[in-house]
């Protein structure tokens, strides 16, 4: 089903998804930073929280055509599980998630040095606390991705909306023991860079726990793949208008974006 899908370009997916990683991983972990490096603390977990809402929400809305959107591994990994996404391109996106992860760190430590931790999730509760926190908080973010890709036809890009908002709302509850990661690519990039990788497993294993629960629950909710879910998962690819000089459309133009069958 999804081989029959136009979709944009390979490298203009992962330049956008590696945009979209950098972006959240700068302003989510970046905010933990400059609430370090600001007298009386700068930014706070509200502040954090509602930035990284709306920061999820403009990247879908101005990236979910270019590559689906998802700057995080558990979310390409639910889409691929769903049957909607390719499997060959998941290990590609994974990469281009965790170059934009690590890239947002490493110029977070050249203005700041290690401020802040860089940023890096850690459980503030316990291991475990935080491990159960970060699975439920994911099966939430996940289960309302794939339901809105289910009402794509319907819904399109105001998925964002509920995406943004979920995310908000877990991180304005979440953070005092998590963290609120709900994405490997986000707690990887600052705790590689920083050095402080001690709890990772925890942000790796648990949002992947979580996004498969997710598949299963969207499943039962929603049936088998419906028409449109693909084009939310992968975005897709819109044929160039190109026009002669009587101001007629090019075939030329249609003819070459038909001929886009991508890997």
């Amino acid at each position: 089903m999804v081989d029959n899908i136009q979709r944009p370009p390979l490298s203009r997916s992962l330049a956008a998804e590696a945009f979209g990683a950098f972006a959240l991983v700068f302003v989510d972990a970046g905010g933990a930073v400059v609430e370090a490096v600001s007298p009386g603390g700068g930014v706070n977990a509200l502040g954090r929280s509602l930035a990284t809402g709306l920061m999820i929400t403009a990247l879908i809305y101005s990236l979910g055509p270019v590559s689906g959107a998802h700057v995080n591994p558990a979310v390409t990994a639910a889409f691929a599980v769903r049957g909607v996404f390719p499997w060959r391109r998941v290990g590609l996106y994974v990469a281009a998630q965790l170059g934009g992860a690590i890239g947002a760190a490493l110029l977070l430590r050249a203005l700041f040095g290690t401020a802040g931790g860089l940023g890096a999730t850690q459980p503030q509760y316990g291991a475990l606390a935080a491990f159960v926190m970060e699975i439920l908080l994911t099966l939430f973010l996940v289960t309302v991705i794939l339901s809105t890709a289910t009402r794509h036809q319907v819904i399109g890009a105001n998925a964002a909306l509920a995406v943004g908002a979920v995310i908000a709302a877990c991180g304005l509850f979440s953070r005092p023991i998590s963290g609120t990661s709900l994405n490997p690519a986000r707690s990887i990039g600052p705790a590689v860079v920083s050095g402080n990788v001690a709890d990772l497993w925890i942000y790796v294993i648990a949002p992947l726990a979580g996004a498969g629960l997710a598949v299963v629950l969207v499943d039962v909710l929603h049936g088998r793949p419906k028409s449109g879910e693909e084009k939310a998962a992968g975005g897709e690819q819109e044929p160039p208008r190109g026009r002669d000089r009587t101001g007629a459309e090019s075939s030329k133009g249609s003819a070459r974006a038909r001929r886009v069958t991508e890997i």
